[in-house]
């Protein structure tokens, strides 16, 4: 077994991999950023270093400055997780040229299947069907419009060196088609430092299968069954499980077949994950299912399979990069049970799942039969505008798929995080959407039920905002009494009252609230058989009704209640809090989140209509368009192309139009 090993990553896998490489007695060696010197995996690691600032090209993904903390530290190996350098060939190069262990493929293998263009030309000629689309190398504008012409409408832009959905447009109309490319370039280039693409027909009805392959130094290779990852939003996944739901046992075995085909050519070493769409208009066949691509690494997804195979996949992977022999043949593995995998994302459902940033107040996951969490962060931490904003994955194993799944809703519905938005609600409306329970579903479910899912604006959750209210007019009660000295066991007094007082009757005494930065009328109404009792209601709720939340996390800047894996944060409201600066002018466009101002479309004088495009700002490797609200000329410009901006950070001022 390798003595040592540096993680090139972060977050939960570098956790996840630290772990394994403690139960065998290795040495962890971790790297981070600037924003990163508090996380957790740099805690758990024996030692850790340094290697740049926040943003991922100047740390995570300099080759130069963590082959460099490798030598120094003399690290017997280098596991690169999953994203940043984990499919870079150079990645892999450089590790053999300074006699470090690539906890991985090949570079060879990396090269061959790590471009899709290259990787479908590969597959296909080893009889392997492929999606119809232009995989070559010209990119012109002009040519690759006039390819999407030629497909047919709707079609995929797919970046070239990457997956995880970025660099990926669905384009159903030939006007949309420019602006679509461009932006997919642009975040092509940002995540995978290539801005290439290619062009493919959007399968209709598709169900998005992978299956896990396995292959040692030795030309062994096995196929570790499949995985159904068909539960996507804007192309990345979000529920993950296996086996696939429906899937037959002849096509099983076809498509795995092909998949060790695959990686048996390139000489294949370690996990692996070989990816195919199938047209499941007529429920999975065997005949119709396409090669997309080829992860040369390990999955995000990889902990279903290791729940129904009871395998641990980096332990393998360490055992095969210290060039071991597999330890099993194809027919020793088995099935067990069905596992589901849910992505726990600090992002808000209710505003176009809108990255949420910022501290957590509090971080609680359930434990149970059948219940594995993998995270990286903890209560306290930060979760930053510079990386994917997954908080957890939330895994679930049972017997049968409705035994996995009634436990992932469960385990959801008893997750507790406060501090950033989450998408918590939604993940546990999904594991019990009747369609989705019943295996009716392909990679536009969740765009078909956004309003079923809890997408979009929802109302007012007045319960959740009188549990706030009344928790923050508690504190002021208790801070008075501490100001005055008295005892908990003393009569409080009239007199410390924060507002007016009576003697006879019902008191009712309104106090407006902040409910997620939107005033509220709250009111506390004192009971008349009870002196000294009160509550609060807000609208039309019952201000003695038996209500419940799930949790009260008190901060310093307010209340955060949870109630139904939905977070509401009620502050008091200070009528003084107000933007006098431009409070003349018809609107302001504001960062949505924490992020990078990457491009903006419009200069001072311009005449805009409402939902033209403005600018667009990137967070957590995702691009983000900003629209005019309404119709107007733009008055200024607060920020540059490049400019890091905060959340509510005002970037373009607009004039009303003129009547």
């Amino acid at each position: 077994m390798l003595e040592s090993v540096l993680i090139a990553n972060r977050g939960e896998i570098a956790c996840r991999i630290i772990r394994t490489a403690k139960s065998l007695g290795m040495r962890t060696i971790a790297v981070y950023s600037e924003a990163d010197a508090n996380s957790l995996f740099v805690r758990m690691a024996d030692e850790a270093h340094c290697i740049g600032p926040a943003p991922a090209r100047e740390s995570y993904l300099r080759i130069d400055a963590i082959i460099e903390v490798a030598r120094r530290t003399k690290a017997a190996s280098i596991h690169p997780g999953y994203g940043f350098l984990s499919e870079r060939a150079e990645f892999a190069e450089a590790c053999a040229t300074n006699g470090i262990v690539f906890v991985g493929p090949p570079a060879s293998a990396i090269k061959a299947m790590g471009l899709k263009d290259a990787a479908k030309a590969l597959v296909q000629q080893a009889g392997v069907p492929v999606v119809p689309g232009y995989h070559g190398s010209k990119q012109e504008p002009d040519f690759l419009r006039q390819k999407a012409y030629e497909i047919g409408y709707p079609v995929l832009i797919k970046a070239v060196a990457g997956g995880g959905g970025k660099g990926m447009r669905r384009v159903e109309k030939a006007a949309d088609f420019d602006a679509a490319l461009e932006s997919a370039q642009r975040e092509a280039a940002s995540a995978f430092g290539d801005p290439r693409v290619l062009v493919e027909k959007y399968i209709l009805s598709p169900r998005h299968i992978e299956i896990q392959v396995f292959a040692d130094g030795h030309g062994n290779v096995v196929h570790l069954f499949e995985r159904d990852c068909s539960l996507q939003r804007r192309h990345q996944k979000v529920i993950e499980e296996a086996p696939a739901p429906g899937m037959p046992d002849d096509m099983r075995e076809v498509m795995g077949r092909a998949a060790v085909e695959a990686a048996r050519a390139v000489g294949y070493v370690g996990a692996g994950t070989v990816e195919f769409i199938a047209d499941g208009r007529e429920g999975l066949r065997p005949d119709r299912f396409y090669f997309m691509e080829m992860n040369t690494r390990l999955q995000v997804e990889h902990p279903v399979t290791e729940a129904i195979t009871g395998l641990d996949l980096v332990e393998l992977q360490f055992r095969a990069a210290s060039g071991e022999t597999l330890p099993f043949a194809q027919d020793d593995l088995i099935i067990d049970g069905h596992a589901v995998e849910a992505r726990l994302y600090a992002e808000d459902p209710e505003k176009e799942f809108l990255p949420s940033t910022g501290k957590l107040w509090a971080l609680e996951f359930p434990e149970g039969e059948g219940i594995r969490i993998d995270t990286g962060v903890e209560t306290g931490a930060e979760v930053t505008p510079y990386y994917d904003p997954m908080i957890a994955k939330v895994i679930a194993h049972g017997a049968t798929r409705d035994e996995a799944l009634s436990r992932l809703a469960e385990a959801l519905g008893e997750t507790i995080v406060a501090g950033p938005k989450t998408n918590t609600a939604f993940l546990k409306r999904l594991c019990e959407a009747p369609e989705f329970r019943a295996g009716r579903f392909d990679t536009g479910f969740i765009d078909r039920n956004l309003d079923a899912l809890g997408v979009g604006p929802q109302p007012l959750d007045e319960v959740a905002v009188s549990f706030g209210a009344a928790a923050l007019t508690s504190r002021k009660i208790d801070q008075l009494r501490m100001s005055e000295h008295l005892r908990n066991d003393e009569p409080s007094s009239p007199w410390l009252e924060p507002d007016g007082f009576q003697l006879l009757g019902t008191r009712s005494v309104g106090m407006p609230v902040l409910a997620d930065g939107e005033r509220v009328e709250a009111r506390e109404i004192f009971s008349e058989e009870h002196p000294g009792v009160s509550t609060v209601a807000v609208g039309e709720s019952d201000p003695w009704a038996d209500e419940r939340i799930d949790q009260e996390v008190d901060a310093p800047h307010g209340v955060y209640i949870l109630k139904g894996g939905r977070q509401t944060l009620v502050q008091f409201y200070d009528p003084f809090d107000v933007d006098l600066e431009h409070m003349d002018q018809g609107g302001s466009v504001k960062a949505p989140m924490h992020g990078k101002l990457i491009a903006v479309f419009v200069q001072p004088g311009d005449k805009v209509e409402k939902g033209q495009r403005l600018a667009i700002v990137e967070a957590m490797k995702m691009e983000h368009v900003l629209v005019a609200p309404s119709d107007g000329e733009v008055a200024e410009l607060a920020a540059e192309p490049g400019a890091q901006v905060a959340e509510g950070a005002r970037l373009i001022a607009l004039k009303a139009k003129e009547e």
